[in-house]
């Protein structure tokens, strides 16, 4: 079923159609520079950066690229404090976490995007109607991401905590194994997965993430290489690049169904009918004030549930070292 066009939504359009409008004006900028030389280790999640890139003719870049997969901003964060990485997109949870560890890791760029799909998602022919009816079940969590953080808020919604339910911390791909064999009572989980087990396992969705989580999603960058202008310069060009993707892509939802859902393994349909439930689009920008406390908060949930400690702090994990690089702020 399409999406109503709704004044919100047409706002919308038109916001990512200007700011795709100003990038193609300033599409030559990165040329100036010779970049040749440049290599970005990007960590990815699968059918975004490398699927939509190329498909939308993107991926002519300056400077070389070598992408790999992962299944959670943790992940992510990980690899990049370890040298493995020199860019990846994570949400504001694995960053509060990374920034208690010390983890080697600075936010440089913000990408805004929807909350629908982020969810927890209860196995077919589960009598749960709300999350109230989990307590005592065991329910499934991908730690130190957005999954961890808005079950422990849907939980506080019903005067309910982690102590109410048997908290089972898993991986993605044992999720989706606990999940089809029936091992789980709930899961809490993101992305493709939530349309993976709709299809092949009858799965539902017991409450999505709507108005709990900001939509902030964060590009991380190894804070080595920030201080060399051709990295900077190459970093900002992709993410204007990627920005233009995604403002390509929503102005045609079938077209970005059709790059995606064989990469994630779901039929066209159902890719669609995911892809035009999104509740907003995703925009790539330079980082504001707003966004610094936003994750904060996001920390300080974490400090109350006793899982941080209580001088967490993650400004000092952001930096503006790309924003005078970047079209839109």
């Amino acid at each position: 079923m399409h999406a109503p066009l709704t004044r919100r939504r047409l706002i919308q359009a038109g916001a990512a159609a200007l700011w795709a409008e100003e990038l193609w004006a300033n599409e030559g900028r990165a040329a100036t520079r010779d970049l040749s030389g440049v290599t970005l280790r990007i960590g990815v999640f699968r059918g975004m950066d490398g699927t939509i890139m190329p498909g939308t003719g993107l991926a002519n870049f300056p400077y070389k690229v070598a992408y790999g997969e992962f299944n959670a901003g943790n992940l992510i964060t990980q690899a990049i404090s370890a040298g493995a990485l020199d860019l990846g997109g994570c949400s504001e949870i694995p960053l509060v976490f990374a920034a208690a560890a010390g983890f080697n890791i600075r936010i440089v760029a913000v990408m805004q995007g929807p909350t629908v799909n982020q969810a927890v998602l209860v196995p077919k022919g589960s009598t749960a109607r709300s999350i109230a009816d989990l307590r005592g079940r065991r329910v499934g969590y991908i730690r130190a991401t957005t999954a961890h953080y808005f079950l422990i808020k849907m939980l506080a919604q019903h005067g309910m905590s982690f102590a109410d339910i048997q908290p089972v911390a898993l991986g993605m791909s044992a999720g989706l194994t606990a999940m089809k064999a029936g091992a789980l009572d709930a899961w809490a989980t993101y992305g493709y997965a939530i349309a993976t087990l709709e299809t092949d396992a009858g799965a539902r969705v017991l409450q999505d993430a709507r108005g709990i989580l900001s939509g902030n999603y964060l590009v991380g960058a190894t804070p080595q290489k920030l201080g060399d202008p051709a990295f900077r310069a190459a970093v900002a060009d992709y993410i204007e690049r990627l920005g233009k993707a995604y403002a390509i892509l929503d102005a045609d939802k079938p077209r970005w169904a059709r790059l995606v859902a064989p990469v994630i393994g779901v039929p066209e349909p159902i890719a669609l009918a995911y892809l035009q439930e999104e509740d907003q689009p995703y925009i790539l920008r330079a980082i504001r004030p707003a966004d610094i406390s936003s994750a904060q908060d996001v920390a300080d949930t974490f400090v109350k549930a006793g899982l941080l400690p209580p001088d967490a702090s993650v400004s000092g994990y952001f930096s503006d070292a790309l924003s005078p690089l970047l079209v839109s702020s």
